[in-house]
């Protein structure tokens, strides 16, 4: 049986985890379409916030690998088949959270200070600056690339874990398993066509699913008997 207390911990790190993202993502520039570079690069120079925003990003995204990784033990699959999926999952987790560090570092440090020079660059100066920052945004490209694969994957492996384990419903295991293909999808859209038009559905989707399986995981939860009480029935 799943450790209640535990399942809630991690679901309410999954929530908090999406929630923290979201509110970051809202104070993101967004009025240029991103792959317009010349239009959000300036946007994006012209932000005294892009660094601090992207920090609750990060803040955001360890919140919810925490609750992944928490997952895992709260449902007590250590051994055996699924307890290797497991495993895998939380390191798949810990791959994505790495490679999320990165993608801050690059993006929220690197891009803007890019950027900034390009900006304030004398006009002989401003082409070889413009090359410099969309250099830093394709490295982006690429980052962000891999580490929504390796989140998607994860994903997928927690919820092979919980269809097999049952020891919460399998349909959040379902639920979980759409949400990693949207971010598989997001991957393979982002590392041939960048920040593109085609990868706003796939994005929502996948931040709705998450949300929505940490607070049918928390519900779960607060329904699930207490260990104690369980041995005594």
């Amino acid at each position: 049986m799943a450790d209640r207390k535990a399942l809630r911990l991690a679901a309410t790190s999954l929530f908090a985890g999406v929630a923290i993202s979201f509110v970051a993502g809202i104070f993101h520039p967004d009025r240029e379409p991103a792959n317009d570079h010349p239009a959000v690069f300036a946007e994006y120079a012209a932000s005294s916030i892009w660094t601090l925003v992207h920090l609750g990003q990060f803040v955001g995204m360890t919140g919810l690998v925490s609750g992944l990784i928490g997952l895992f033990f709260a449902l007590n699959v250590q051994e055996g088949r699924v307890g290797w999926i497991g495993k895998f999952g939380v390191v798949s987790s810990v791959v994505a959270l790495a490679l999320y560090g990165v993608l801050q570092a690059v993006d929220g440090v690197a891009l803007k200070q890019a950027v900034n020079a390009w900006a304030s660059a004398p006009d002989g100066e401003r082409a070889v600056r413009f090359a410099s920052a969309e250099t830093i945004r394709w490295l982006e490209w690429g980052v962000r690339s891999y580490q929504s694969f390796t989140l998607g994957l994860s994903f997928l492996l927690f919820a092979t874990v919980i269809v097999l384990a049952a020891s919460i419903p399998k349909a959040i295991g379902y639920l979980m398993g759409c949400a990693g293909m949207a971010y598989l999808v997001q991957s393979w859209i982002i590392g041939s066509e960048g920040f593109s038009g085609h990868n706003v559905l796939p994005t929502l989707f996948g931040i709705i699913l998450v949300l929505v399986t940490s607070i049918w995981i928390m519900w779960a939860a607060w329904r699930m008997p207490d260990a104690e009480a369980a041995d005594r029935g």
